[in-house]
């Protein structure tokens, strides 16, 4: 389990968490073994538990992610969204979202799932209404434009949740690259938009928490 560290800032924190938590279950031990395999960056499982305890804590039914690679993300939320839930999925690469589908089939839970494939700001485009809770894990350049085009669809007492804010440390430093100048200005915008209350958790890559107030 320790390759799943690889984003974290603190290993040997992380480290001692994870060892705290209860053995996955076979699904999302899978899961697991697939991003590894593929080198695919994912949540973690320790992550993966503070998504459920947010998207129980919103008493959320309907959630968008913007960005979700092969489920991994999505699965923790849809295991506490009530039985009539659906989390809104959206990734580029359709072999993503034939792999999430067959894990959340394997679940039980495939009608919690609708999975779209394309550019996730244009997918979300195609839907309706608000959501109750967001999770945002896009190339770190888009975050800004992201979150401008995302928050308005948030309700009020929704959380929008962002991953990778520390950046692996880059934000510590004078590091330019568009990726970094990406989470900086999410991260400015997060503290400074108007009905906005922030926090980050510094857990692996770091996680922003922002409850939408008005």
């Amino acid at each position: 389990m320790a390759d799943v560290l690889d984003e974290s800032i603190h290993r040997e924190i992380d480290r001692y968490l994870l060892n705290l938590l209860p053995a996955r279950d076979p699904v999302l031990a899978r899961m697991e073994k697939l991003g590894l395999e593929r080198g695919f960056p994912f949540i973690g499982p320790l992550v993966g538990q503070l998504l459920q305890l947010l998207t129980r804590a919103a008493g959320a039914k309907r959630v968008l992610e913007l960005g979700s690679g092969f489920g991994y993300s999505a699965m923790h939320i849809a295991r506490a969204l009530p039985e009539d839930g659906l989390v809104v999925c959206t990734d580029g690469d359709s072999k993503n979202a034939l792999a999430a589908e067959e894990f959340f089939r394997e679940a039980g839970m495939l009608s919690k799932l609708e999975f779209h494939v394309g550019d996730a700001l244009t997918e979300m485009d195609k839907t309706s209404g608000l959501f109750d809770v967001m999770l945002m894990d896009l190339d770190k350049e888009s975050y800004p434009e992201g979150f401008q085009r995302a928050w308005p669809r948030l309700r009020v007492g929704g959380l929008f949740i962002a991953d990778n804010l520390l950046w692996h440390g880059r934000v510590l430093t004078g590091n330019d690259e568009p990726s970094t100048r990406g989470v900086r200005e999410f991260t400015r915008l997060i503290y400074h938009t108007p009905g906005a209350h922030t926090s980050i958790f510094p857990l692996r890559d770091g996680v922003s928490v922002t409850l939408k107030t008005a």
